[in-house]
């Protein structure tokens, strides 16, 4: 499945101390996006929702972790993170509160 727009692109912003910590340090802003989303568009998603400019992104494939549920051994899907390098005097109002 293509995403077809941008709320199908960025799922979640990625609120951890290291993810905040990026952000307060290097303007970097961290993401869930669309397995199947490449730089481009997570570029053009980020623009279009929040209203920045971007400066530079960098994804991460993320194995999905092994779960036990009773005896029965499962696991959860794989996942993308986008790092979204933003542009000197941008910034993110959801990341600024934190």
């Amino acid at each position: 499945m293509i995403p077809s727009n941008y709320y199908d692109i960025i799922r979640y912003p990625v609120m951890t101390e290291k993810s905040m910590e990026a952000y307060q340090v290097h303007r970097q802003c961290t993401f869930e996006v669309d397995r199947q989303a490449n730089k481009v568009e997570i570029r053009k998603a980020v623009e279009k929702l929040f209203k920045v400019q971007v400066e530079e992104v960098r994804t991460v494939r993320t194995k999905g972790k092994r779960k036990r549920v009773g005896r029965t051994l499962g696991r959860k899907p794989d996942g993308k993170k986008a790092i979204v390098t933003l542009k000197p005097d941008q910034k993110i109002e959801i990341f600024e509160g934190v």
